[in-house]
C-alpha cells in the first residue's frame, strides 16, 4: 500500500480482535476503526446460547434435546424480534414463561438483553442524538447486569469506542463476511470434491456475483 492510498483511507471496518485492532492501528495510525455491527450481533446471540446451555445443564442436569422446550427455541432465541412476526413473538415469550422460573426467566432476561444491544445497533443509519444514544446503552448495561451477562456488558464496553464509530458512520464490510461464510461453508462440505483443485473450483464458483443471483435476480 502506497502512502497516498493510506491517506485516502479514512475508516476500517474491523473484527472484535485485540491482535487486529493492533496491527491496523500500526499500519493506520490516523484510520477511525469501525466495529462491524455483524460481530456485536453475532456476540449478543453467543450470549444468550450460553444462558440457555447453561441453566439447562444446570437445572436438567444435562445438554438440551428435543423434548425441551428451551431447546425447541434456540433458533428462535437469536432472531431479530423486530424481524419476525408478532405472534411468532408471543409465542416465544409465553414458551418461556411456561417453563420452570429457573429456566426461563434466565433465558428471556438474556433474549431481552440481546433486543436491547440489537435497538442500540438500530440506530446507526437515523443520526441518533447523544442522549438517546447513551440511554440505549445503559438500558442494555443494566438489563446484563440483572441477568447475569456481565461478559457481554464488559465486551461491549470495551470496544465501545469503536461500535460507536459504527453508530455514527454506518460503515460494515458484511459483504465481505457475507462471502466468507459461504467460502467456509463450500470448503467444510466434501461431498463431491475428489481432489484440491476441484475444491477451489467450487469455492470460486460458489461465490460469484453470477452465482448469488445479482446480476441475473430472476
Amino acid at each position: 500500500m502506497t502512502a497516498f492510498e493510506r491517506e485516502q483511507i479514512q475508516a476500517v471496518a474491523i473484527d472484535m480482535c485485540t491482535v487486529f485492532k493492533a496491527a491496523v492501528r500500526q499500519v493506520l495510525p490516523h484510520a477511525l476503526l469501525v466495529v462491524d455491527h455483524f460481530h456485536v450481533v453475532q456476540l449478543a446471540n453467543r450470549a444468550v446460547t450460553e444462558v440457555r446451555r447453561r441453566v439447562t445443564l444446570t437445572q436438567r442436569g444435562r445438554r438440551g434435546r428435543g423434548t425441551d422446550l428451551e431447546w425447541r427455541m434456540r433458533n428462535r432465541l437469536t432472531r431479530r424480534a423486530a424481524r419476525m412476526p408478532g405472534k411468532h413473538v408471543d409465542r416465544l415469550v409465553d414458551t418461556l414463561e411456561a417453563l420452570p422460573a429457573k429456566i426461563g426467566a434466565p433465558i428471556l432476561a438474556a433474549s431481552n438483553a440481546k433486543e436491547d444491544l440489537l435497538d442500540l445497533l438500530a440506530t446507526a443509519r437515523t443520526q441518533p442524538d447523544r442522549e438517546h444514544v447513551h440511554r440505549l446503552l445503559h438500558r442494555c448495561y443494566n438489563r446484563c447486569t440483572a441477568t447475569d451477562l456481565h461478559r457481554l456488558a464488559t465486551t461491549v464496553e470495551t470496544w465501545w469506542p469503536q461500535i460507536h464509530a459504527f453508530l455514527r458512520t454506518a460503515i460494515t464490510n458484511a459483504g465481505s463476511e457475507g462471502t466468507n461464510r459461504v467460502i467456509k461453508t463450500i470448503a467444510r462440505d466434501a461431498y463431491g470434491f475428489r481432489n484440491p483443485e476441484n475444491q477451489r473450483l467450487r469455492t470460486r464458483t460458489a461465490t460469484t456475483r453470477r452465482h448469488r443471483g445479482h446480476l441475473n435476480p430472476a
